[in-house]
């Protein structure tokens, strides 16, 4: 049976996170045209906020189940939280779910996608500089800096638009994006600390649990609704529940072997794969992407690679694997 040991070694190989952090990314970037397609197939008006949060506490929840269920079958035994992990399934869900979706919701509505996208997108800068800063998990570089910076020029470039992006910010709009982009990138460190003690499923599937179904009752206290109003529906609600339950648990697993810039820099993937998804499955415009989105796919992966170069990775990965 393999160590723990050795778990954390096989963990921290940079092809291994690359490849397990992509996987997550693309997951995650699937669940930008499926909760178009799932407001469609339950008629949730764009307006609609308490059927939208609805929407996703019952996606929330569905995902706790799933990671309980499925991580009690792998370890053949009930996957419950110890005593002393229970404050931290509550913190996790208040933050990273709660916190965070609900403001999400409701800066979405009062400002433009793109906007979101560019800010949601500097959760990583914040999650660095939580953990590096305030925790004082890892160090903080100018490598780092500048691989993010990198990431986050390639995110705004795919976002830009004829207009470009405007400076106007409105605290009930583009603020409540920032609080949520902040829960976030708290939640990152946060689980980067818990997991030291706690695992990683258990917290996934907990919070989600929990923090869904908090969701859940507040759209549905505030007149939410969720019918489905063609076929499909449910199976979508599955599938996006899905997403959540293996993506986050992945990520919550890279992240307790790992400093949080090795994995969360990876974050500048979810709007590539969620424009080019798009594409796809909504049968958006080619041209959204095209030569401008090659050259923002480069600057996001030229700052994956150069937050992630041997040499940094080496001392900061060494050093935390010790700490933990």
């Amino acid at each position: 049976m393999e160590t723990e040991q050795e778990r954390s070694i096989a963990l921290t190989r940079t092809w291994l996170v690359c490849l397990v952090a992509t996987l997550c990314c693309l997951l995650w970037g699937s669940a930008f045209p499926g909760i178009k397609i799932g407001y469609r197939l339950f008629a949730i008006a764009t307006e609609d906020t308490a059927s939208q949060l609805l929407f996703a506490g019952c996606r929330f929840a569905l995902a706790g189940c799933m990671t309980i269920v499925i991580g009690s079958v792998v370890r053949q035994k009930p996957l419950v939280p110890a005593r002393t992990s229970l404050p931290h399934v509550f913190i996790l869900s208040a933050i990273q779910t709660v916190v965070q979706y609900l403001f999400f919701y409701l800066g979405l509505a009062r400002t433009s996608g793109v906007k979101s996208s560019v800010i949601g997108a500097s959760n990583t800068f914040f999650s660095i500089f939580l953990a590096s800063l305030v925790f004082r998990q890892e160090r903080l570089t100018m490598r780092k800096i500048a691989g993010c910076l990198l990431g986050f020029s390639g995110v705004v470039l795919i976002n830009l638009t004829g207009d470009g992006i405007d400076l106007h910010f409105a605290p009930t709009g583009e603020g409540f994006i920032l609080l949520s982009t902040l829960a976030y990138a708290l939640s990152s460190v946060l689980i980067k600390r818990f997991s030291a003690n706690d695992d990683p499923v258990t917290l996934s599937g907990y919070q989600f649990l929990l923090g869904g179904t908090a969701l859940a009752g507040l759209g549905a206290v505030f007149g939410g609704r969720l019918r489905p109003a063609a076929d499909g529906a449910y199976p979508l609600l599955v599938y996006l529940a899905f997403v959540s339950a293996v993506a986050y648990t992945l990520w919550s697993i890279l992240l307790k072997y790992n400093p949080v810039s090795k994995v969360t820099v990876f974050g500048f993937m979810n709007p590539m794969f969620g424009v080019l998804l798009s594409i796809v499955f909504l049968g958006e415009d080619w041209t959204a992407f095209g030569v401008r989105g090659l050259f923002a796919l480069l600057s996001v992966c030229v700052g994956i690679y150069v937050v992630n170069r041997t040499s940094d990775v080496r001392k900061d990965g060494v050093s935390l694997l010790h700490r933990s």
